[in-house]
């Protein structure tokens, strides 16, 4: 979590979006984000808080895909630092 944003990822969660993404909430608003570009599979966040998540993203990047890997194979995924 940073800034007021929940970052999610679930375990098995390569069904409906085939592309490796996360979850992000804040407030009201959810939405999915694919690892490899940003881009918003489903859903929506207001854009300033879309900007810092797809900057996290872009510097985590590698780590969000191993915990992807772990993730979609039902094992525990690593904690990563939050945007600062």
């Amino acid at each position: 979590m940073f800034y007021g944003i929940l970052i999610l990822m679930y375990f098995y969660d390569n069904k409906k979006h085939s592309r490796p993404h996360i979850h992000a909430e804040y407030g009201d608003h959810i939405a999915s984000i694919a690892i490899e570009d940003g881009e918003i599979l489903s859903g929506d966040l207001p854009p300033a808080k879309m900007k810092l998540v797809q900057a996290w993203i872009e510097i985590h990047k590698e780590d969000l895909m191993a915990d992807w890997k772990l993730a979609v194979a039902g094992e525990p995924v690593f904690k990563i630092d939050p945007l600062r």
